[in-house]
């Protein structure tokens, strides 16, 4: 029987190598249980509950999802004249059997009957679920609104709506963008007025989003009226009613399985989320950190999806005599390939690992606030801060990098495929249109970018990677391609200081060189620590570096240019 996590040696070597225990102790700690039905007995029990859950997650995507995402990419689903949708009924088969094999409610505590894993497992079961098909991920990630509901929300709030989630009985929507509020959302004007029996009513539109036909809707609206910026922001939860219409679906490129909604709100009923104010500068915020990071597995699945499909054509299409994968140029894409996606893993998995540390951290802080000695809270406000700093490089980081290099991995496997790679015969057309939108919605790859230049220029970055440059290796290649990185980590520090001294201007026109530099010595670190575990990985890791060595002293070159001519010359370069 198929099944894309036992299939996966990589998936399953990082799970061997990664603390999961730690994970799983934090997670128990600081969650509560209430009458549970299922307890574990202790952490290996936790941490073995995890692999099954992923065993299950891995034939469901293999003999279910991965199957029915041809049909539903050709078919779509459909928009009703009353203003509602019907999905796709493989989307809802979809639905179904992951309900009915207790499968959603991923992060939702087992007091609310979820099955309260870590982010990391998350993740991994994000990735799993995408390679079998892209588009239906954004169904199964947007359970990341109930992470949102679960930090932010009442009690009641939490105790009516958690468990529907977790039955499977209802899907959820992030409904942040509007027609003139796209990656700048201080700009949302959808009106949220409170009556005088202080309920609240929402009106205006949203666009681009993603599952608005679900049966929970969290809704970014302008509160305070008279302030203009993001502080006049206040977060609503709303249900799907007459007095929320799907105006249209949109026509799309890629992920035709996942319903992308333009909503008509017309004196829709809504409930406050936390504080008023706080909805974007506080709760959205947090909910985008977590997308993104969906957002980086989902590049990972689909590019898995690829890969397997460029690998298993390069070895039996025979061309010249013999299967195209000895033709040199092509072996190289192949190899290239797979390595990439071994990087893009372990930026992903860290990335999801230290998310886990850092929301574990301030829940025990939390609770515990009025235990705690004050040289234990110091300590522990201490951690939250530099956790949340290394966070907001990690998280762009990850999405940036996962969702160019899902870009380019399909791209070359349209291309190992050749004429039939460009036909519908085969799938590697789709995997490269579900693939294109993943730099686009969660915040663009250039705005990753720039939320990733901060911790460098601020010296977050160096000071992560301090920690790899110190450890020591006992094998003489390992030492050897960590002095490569140490040297290509002074290049980086060098041209960020040129930046730096050129201003603010010129900071954001390198940020992208930069952050490309700093993101292959930082994953090139990661595969080292790896390959101490894996003699296999010694290679990946010696690939991955050499390759990636001359690129980042090409990129500081560009930087140390000081070239701003794109800028100065932009209306001559671009035409009138």
């Amino acid at each position: 029987m198929p099944n894309f996590f036992l299939d996966n040696k990589d998936i399953r070597f990082l799970f061997d190598y990664f603390d999961i225990r730690e994970l799983a102790e934090l997670q128990e700690r600081n969650t509560p249980n209430g009458d549970a039905d299922y307890l574990p007995d202790n952490i290996d029990d936790m941490v073995d509950n995890y692999r099954k859950i992923l065993e299950v997650i891995g034939e469901i995507s293999a003999e279910t999802i991965a199957p029915n995402s041809t049909q539903v990419d050709a078919e779509g689903n459909k928009h009703n004249p009353d203003g509602t949708v019907t999905l796709h009924p493989l989307v809802q088969q979809n639905l179904d059997r992951l309900a009915q094999a207790d499968m959603l409610g991923f992060t939702i505590p087992r007091k609310y009957g979820g099955l309260n894993c870590p982010i990391l497992i998350y993740t991994i079961a994000t990735e799993i679920v995408s390679r079998g098909d892209c588009s239906f991920m954004n169904m199964f990630g947007l359970q990341g609104i109930a992470d949102t509901i679960y930090a932010f929300a009442s009690d009641e709030i939490k105790d009516e709506v958690l468990p529907k989630f977790a039955l499977g009985k209802v899907t959820g929507a992030m409904v942040l963008t509007e027609p003139d509020a796209g990656s700048d959302l201080q700009a949302v004007q959808l009106r949220a007025d409170q009556k005088d029996d202080g309920s609240w009513v929402l009106n205006g539109v949203k666009r681009f989003i993603t599952n608005g036909c679900g049966e929970v809707l969290l809704v970014l609206a302008r509160s305070e009226h008279e302030i203009k910026d993001g502080r006049g922001l206040s977060l609503f939860i709303a249900e799907r009613s007459s007095a929320v219409k799907v105006r249209c679906l949109e026509h799309k490129l890629g992920i035709h399985g996942s319903p992308t909604c333009e909503l008509v709100f017309n004196n829709t009923p809504a409930r406050l989320i936390g504080e008023r104010q706080r909805g974007l500068i506080t709760y959205v915020m947090a909910l985008m950190n977590g997308a993104r990071l969906g957002i980086a597995a989902q590049s990972l699945g689909v590019a898995e999806s690829a890969y397997r499909l460029a690998r298993e054509y390069a070895h039996s299409r025979e061309q010249f005599g013999g299967a195209i994968e000895r033709l040199a140029p092509v072996a190289e894409m192949v190899a290239n390939m797979s390595v990439r996606i071994e990087a893009m893993r372990a930026l992903t998995y860290e990335t999801a690992r230290v998310c886990d540390i850092e929301n574990n951290t301030n829940r025990l802080l939390e609770r515990n606030a009025d235990t705690l000695a004050e040289t234990e809270k110091k300590e522990f406000k201490q951690r939250s801060r530099t956790l949340k700093r290394l966070n907001a490089i990690l998280t762009p980081m990850s999405k940036y990098y996962c969702a160019e290099s899902a870009i380019a991995i399909t791209n070359d496997t349209v291309q190992v495929l050749g004429g039939s790679g460009f036909l519908r015969d085969y799938a590697a057309e789709r995997y490269l249109r579900d693939a294109r939108i993943t730099s686009i919605y969660e915040g663009t790859s250039q705005l990753q970018i720039i939320a990733a230049i901060r911790g460098i220029t601020s010296g977050v970055y160096f000071d992560h990677i301090t920690q790899f440059e110190q450890k020591e290796f006992a094998d003489d290649k390992l030492t050897e391609l960590k002095s490569i990185l140490i040297n290509k980590r002074t290049e980086i520090q060098s041209s960020v200081e040129f930046a730096k001294s050129r201003g603010g201007n010129y900071i954001e026109l390198a940020a992208r060189n930069l952050v490309d530099a700093a993101v292959s010595v930082l994953i090139g670190h990661y595969l080292l620590g790896q390959a101490e575990r894996n003699e296999r990985k010694k290679s990946v890791a010696n690939l991955f570096i050499t390759q990636n060595a001359p690129q980042i002293t090409t990129n500081c070159t560009k930087v140390n240019s000081g070239n701003t001519q794109v800028i100065e010359q932009y209306q001559l370069l671009t035409n009138p």
